[in-house]
C-alpha cells in the first residue's frame, strides 16, 4: 500500500500510520463508514459528513450505500491556503445575486469508470449538447480532455473539481475572464520529454492563441503515485507537493494566474491500464490527476489542472487500435495540450490575481446538476440537495458505484435514460416548463385535491 494511503473503518482512527511526504506536508486516503441513519434523510447530508471526518478535506464522496452504513472515500492534505475561501461554505445569504444568466454543473467524476466520460475526453459530444440548453455549462476537465485532442464549446466553462465544489458550496463566484495567462510547471524529466512538451507549448501559441506566460522544469521530481482505494476508485498520493509549491509561486510573480501541471504518473498498474483501453475498467490517471489539482487550487485559489506528460504506450495490448472513447490518448504523445487550451478561459476564483472578468456566475444562477445516475456521492450532488437545486441523473452513463438517489433519499432529482433527455429536461427547466406537462397520463387536477394529485419533482424518463 502506498505511502500516505489509510483505511480506517474508525472515524478517529488511524491517524498514527499517516506518513508525511518530503517537505513536511502530510497528505491522506481515508476512508470512513457512518451509520445510514445519521446521514441519510437528513437535508445536511454535507454537514453531517464533514463533521464526522474531522477536519476539512482535500475532497470527499460517498461511494457506497449499504443497509447500515455510508462509506465515504476522503483525502486530506495539510497545507497553507493563501487566503481564506471567500465565505463559509454553504452560506447562500452571502452570496451576491447575479441575474441574467442560467448556469448547469455537468459532473462526469473521474477514476470511477464512467461508461461516458471515464476515458480521453469523450464525454465531449454529450457535454456541447448540454451546454446548448444553457447560457453556462460548468464541468471538469476530463470531460472534455483528449490530450492533443479538446472539443468544447465557448460556453462550457473547464472547473477542475475543488473549483466546482467551492461553486456549489457557495464559497466562491465563478468570474469568467477574458483569457488566462498560463503558467506550465513541468516536472523534472529526461531532454527527450522536455522536447516533447515544448514543442506542445509552441503549437497552443502559435495555432490557439494561448499566453504562455513560462514554464517552470522542477529540480526534483514532483512524485505523483496512483493507486487503487477501497471503493474500486482511483486516488493518488504527491511526494513533494513542496516542489510543485514552489514552481507555482516563481510562475505566479511573473504573472501567471493559471496552473498547468504536467507529471510522469508513477505506479500505473499494467494489467489493469490495459483493460481500461479495451473499455473494461477506470482510467488509472484520473485520481491522482484530481489530486494534484486540487492542491493548487486549495494553496492558491487559481484555475489549474494536471496533465500525463507522456502517454504510456508500452503495455502489452490487446490490440492495436484501441476502445474509441480513449484513442485520443493513444493518438498523442502527450496529455498537455488539452490542458493548456482548456485553462485558457477557465473561471477565476474572484481571488487577488490579476484578471479581467467578462462576466461573474455563482451557485444562485445554477439551475440544475447533472451527473451519473449511479454517482450522486459526490460534494456537487450533495449540495445541489441541500439547496434544494434539481439533479438530472442519466442512468445509461453507468460507474463501479451504487449510489443512486432512492439510496440517498433525494427527491430533487430527475432520472432520465441518456444525455440527449438530459438537454430536453434542461431546456424545460430553463423555460420554467413544468416537467409533468409533457408527460402522460397527466393528473386533471379537480376541487377537493390535494398536492398528493400532482407528480412530485422525482420523476423517471425511461
Amino acid at each position: 500500500m502506498p505511502a500516505g494511503f489509510l483505511y480506517s473503518s474508525e472515524i478517529a482512527g488511524g491517524a498514527e500510520d499517516a506518513r508525511p511526504s518530503e517537505g513536511g506536508t502530510l497528505i491522506e486516503n481515508r476512508q470512513f463508514r457512518l451509520k445510514k441513519f445519521d446521514v441519510i434523510g437528513s437535508q445536511s447530508i454535507a454537514e453531517i459528513v464533514e463533521q464526522r471526518i474531522g477536519r476539512e478535506a482535500l475532497r470527499w464522496y460517498i461511494s457506497e450505500v449499504t443497509e447500515k452504513e455510508i462509506v465515504v472515500e476522503a483525502t486530506f492534505a495539510e497545507i497553507e491556503d493563501e487566503r481564506e475561501t471567500e465565505s463559509a461554505a454553504g452560506t447562500l445569504s452571502e452570496r451576491p445575486h447575479f441575474p441574467g444568466k442560467a448556469v448547469a454543473v455537468s459532473v462526469i467524476p473521474t477514476g470511477i469508470g464512467c461508461d461516458l466520460g471515464g476515458y480521453a475526453g469523450d464525454a465531449a459530444p454529450a457535454t456541447n449538447l448540454l451546454a446548448a440548453a444553457t447560457d453556462y455549462l460548468v464541468t471538469n476537465p476530463n470531460a472534455v480532455n483528449a490530450s492533443n485532442f479538446i472539443s468544447m464549446a465557448d460556453n462550457v466553462l473547464y472547473s477542475e473539481g475543488m473549483s466546482i465544489d467551492l461553486l456549489m458550496k457557495g464559497a466562491v463566484d465563478f468570474h469568467l475572464p477574458y483569457g488566462n495567462r498560463i503558467g506550465l510547471v513541468v516536472e523534472r524529466t529526461t531532454p527527450e520529454a522536455l522536447d516533447v512538451v515544448f514543442n506542445v507549448v509552441n503549437t497552443v501559441r502559435a495555432v490557439f492563441g494561448i499566453d504562455i506566460v513560462d514554464v517552470e522544469v522542477t529540480e526534483q521530481p514532483i512524485g505523483t503515485h496512483s493507486f487503487e482505494n477501497g471503493s474500486g476508485a482511483y486516488v493518488g498520493t504527491v511526494d513533494r507537493p513542496a516542489v510543485l509549491f514552489a514552481a507555482c509561486e516563481r510562475l505566479i510573480k511573473k504573472g501567471a494566474n493559471a496552473i498547468a501541471i504536467t507529471t510522469n504518473i508513477q505506479d500505473l498498474p499494467e494489467d489493469n491500464y490495459v483493460k481500461h483501453f479495451a473499455g473494461e475498467y477506470p482510467n488509472p490517471l484520473g485520481g491522482v490527476e484530481a489530486i494534484v489539482s486540487h492542491l493548487v487550487v486549495r494553496r492558491f485559489h487559481m484555475p489549474a489542472a494536471h496533465a500525463p506528460m507522456l502517454n504510456s504506450k508500452e503495455f502489452d495490448l490487446r490490440e492495436a487500435i484501441v476502445d474509441a472513447r480513449g484513442a485520443g490518448e493513444m493518438a498523442s504523445a502527450s496529455g498537455l495540450a488539452c490542458t493548456l487550451i482548456g485553462l485558457r478561459r477557465a473561471p477565476q476564483l474572484g481571488g487577488q490575481h490579476p484578471y479581467r472578468s467578462a462576466d461573474v456566475v455563482n451557485v444562485h444562477n445554477v439551475f440544475a446538476v447533472v451527473c451519473p445516475a449511479s454517482s450522486l456521492g459526490g460534494i456537487p450532488a450533495i449540495y445541489a440537495h441541500r439547496h434544494g437545486i434539481p439533479i438530472i441523473a442519466v442512468r445509461e452513463n453507468k460507474t463501479i458505484f451504487g449510489v443512486s438517489a432512492a439510496r440517498l433519499g433525494f427527491h430533487n432529482v430527475i432520472e432520465v435514460d441518456n444525455y440527449a433527455e438530459a438537454a430536453g429536461i434542461l431546456l424545460a427547466l430553463r423555460k420554467g416548463i413544468s416537467l409533468e406537462s409533457f408527460r402522460r397520463p397527466m393528473t386533471t387536477m379537480r376541487h377537493g385535491q390535494g398536492a398528493e394529485a400532482k407528480v412530485g419533482l422525482h420523476l423517471k424518463f425511461a
